[in-house]
């Protein structure tokens, strides 16, 4: 009788995301999932309707994955909370390329950012009590500041830049003083400085 095969849920999707971390998603298929258990497709298909959802699965694990790093960064007391958020992104994006391009580099035409508001309202409440701005005004300060962060993410996740802690945390600090700056300026003031810069033009 040819041996049985006994996985775990959890284990599965282990191994799914090992394969995942090194080969992207495109390398998960149910002939490599296999191999990396030493075992048939069918304990797979056992305990999984297909291979979508074993993909669903890995999503998920590496999404976990993701929040405890920004937990771990966060709790550490190394930089200022909302700062060390921005630097757990990238630092996800440095050490887990392949989970980081799954969950932040992928089609997500589908998606509407202002249904992910209700997951940031933890870092726009930080925004609003370190620069005292209003929840739409954190909302705006927040969407900047992340444009930044991702750019940096996603070109360390390419392998563009290979940039040290020291100078990344140098730079979000300068972008995030530029916003603090613009956003502490009331209309009128920014107006007067328009048209000043104008007339000396």
């Amino acid at each position: 009788m040819p041996p049985k095969f006994k996985f775990a849920k959890e284990e599965i999707i282990n191994a799914a995301l090992c394969i995942t971390r090194k080969n992207g998603l495109s390398g998960l298929t149910a002939r490599a999932l296999a191999a990396e258990l030493n075992c048939s497709v069918k304990p797979i298909f056992g305990l999984f309707e297909n291979m979508e959802a074993v993909q669903q699965a890995v999503y998920s694990a590496a999404y976990n994955l993701y929040l405890n790093y920004l937990q771990e960064d966060m709790s550490k007391g190394k930089y200022p909370p909302y700062k060390a958020s921005g630097m757990a992104y990238i630092r996800f994006a440095k050490e887990e390329r392949e989970l980081f391009k799954l969950l932040f580099m992928r089609d997500r035409s589908r998606e509407n950012i202002e249904e992910n508001r209700e997951e940031v309202k933890p870092l726009l409440e930080l925004i609003q009590h370190n620069l005292g701005l209003c929840e739409e005004d954190a909302y705006l300060f927040h969407i900047e500041m992340w444009l930044y962060v991702h750019g940096i993410a996603t070109m360390i996740a390419t392998s563009y830049l290979d940039w040290q802690d020291e100078f990344i945390s140098k730079v979000l600090t300068d972008a995030y003083m530029g916003l603090k700056y613009r956003y502490s300026k009331t209309s009128d003031e920014l107006t007067l400085e328009e048209a000043n810069r104008n007339g000396n033009n």
